[in-house]
């Protein structure tokens, strides 16, 4: 199931509609990590001087090609661990658009779902980003361990599992139905959210990750309720 929801979504990235969320999606996330980018590089410009001495060798200049390089090779390495919030935090932002757009390829056949208010999904968008920054800070020490991958990967996989499956399941059933739902297919939707997240932390490809992950949600959600 999960990856014929996943190739279903990918299909439809020749989809107008759904093309354009995704190179909005993309824009803002580029926008995103260049923002962040440039703060790594005055950080770096900040902390380090304008020359260091070396033993046997004297004073070496520390050049702005080399801060740009070492700031870049930073952010590639913490784009890793960024783009699961930067995830959550597009969820609530394009969640309905990606989902209108597969609904009505795939799904014609159903009524239009209500709109949840813009203000609503960033809330609950904001407070999910503050459980994965939580999560992953209480996990901090797990980090350094042989069970890093494992730990990083099974916890930010529930985590985005949960919030994807459960915003978009709210779309088209109650609340109580909706967390009722996900503890059903529990071992379903985190394996899919695990699938997810191990992507995320591929640099360039984690850019379209986000979007595509809402898709598949969509697919897997009417999959496992097919009378919703």
């Amino acid at each position: 199931m999960i990856l014929t929801a996943f190739f279903r979504a990918l299909a439809q990235m020749a989809d107008p509609r759904f093309r354009s969320v995704l190179l909005r999606g993309v824009g803002l996330t580029v926008l995103l990590l260049m923002g962040l980018y440039a703060f790594a590089f005055w950080g770096i410009a900040w902390l380090v001087p304008d020359a260091i001495t070396l033993p046997w060798i004297g004073e070496i200049g520390v050049s702005n090609a080399l801060l740009s390089w070492g700031s870049l090779g930073l952010m590639l390495v913490l784009s890793v661990f960024l783009m699961v919030p930067v995830a959550s935090a597009f969820t609530g932002i394009f969640l309905d658009d990606v989902t209108d757009a597969v609904e009505a390829r795939h799904y014609a056949h159903l009524k239009p779902a209500p709109q949840i208010p813009l203000a609503d999904t960033l809330r609950e968008s904001l407070t999910f980003l503050g459980v994965i920054v939580i999560a992953n800070l209480a996990a901090l020490v797990l980090y350094i361990t042989p069970l890093a991958p494992f730990v990083f990967y099974g916890l930010n996989g529930f985590l985005l599992a949960r919030e994807y499956y459960r915003m978009i399941a709210v779309r088209r059933m109650e609340r109580r139905e909706a967390s009722a739902s996900f503890r059903r297919n529990l071992i379903t939707i985190w394996a899919a959210g695990i699938c997810m997240a191990v992507p995320l932390s591929i640099p360039v490809l984690n850019l379209v990750i986000p979007i595509l992950g809402v898709a598949t949600f969509t697919h897997i959600f009417h999959g496992l309720n097919r009378s919703a």
